[in-house]
């Protein structure tokens, strides 16, 4: 997912949340896992930018995360500058999803 751009490029993924994790000894970082199609990409959620986007750190199901990526001793993740929950597309696609089934006979 995360192989082609350069470090350090401003990049944006999307994908559902697995993993939310926040250790006592990260000093407020919050560490997020996505997936989508293609693979998983680990995001690094900063202590000011968690506070600014809180609810869509802790809630959201579906997120968009605008950042930079950065590559450090073979790990590769994404430094939020921007998170967006986008959770009611899934619940947009499951509405869809009824509709079609409602039309089969």
């Amino acid at each position: 997912m995360l192989d082609l751009p350069p470090a350090g490029a401003r990049i944006c993924v999307a994908g559902l949340v697995l993993v939310r994790q926040r250790p006592g000894t990260a000093k407020g970082v919050v560490f997020v896992t996505l997936e989508d199609e293609t693979g998983v990409a680990n995001v690094v959620v900063w202590a000011k930018m968690f506070q600014r986007h809180r609810r869509a750190v802790i809630a959201a199901r579906l997120m968009r995360v605008t950042g930079r990526l950065q590559r450090e001793a073979g790990v590769t993740h994404v430094v939020a500058e921007d998170i967006e929950d986008i959770s009611h597309m899934l619940d947009e696609l499951l509405q869809h999803e009824i509709c079609r089934a409602a039309d089969q006979p």
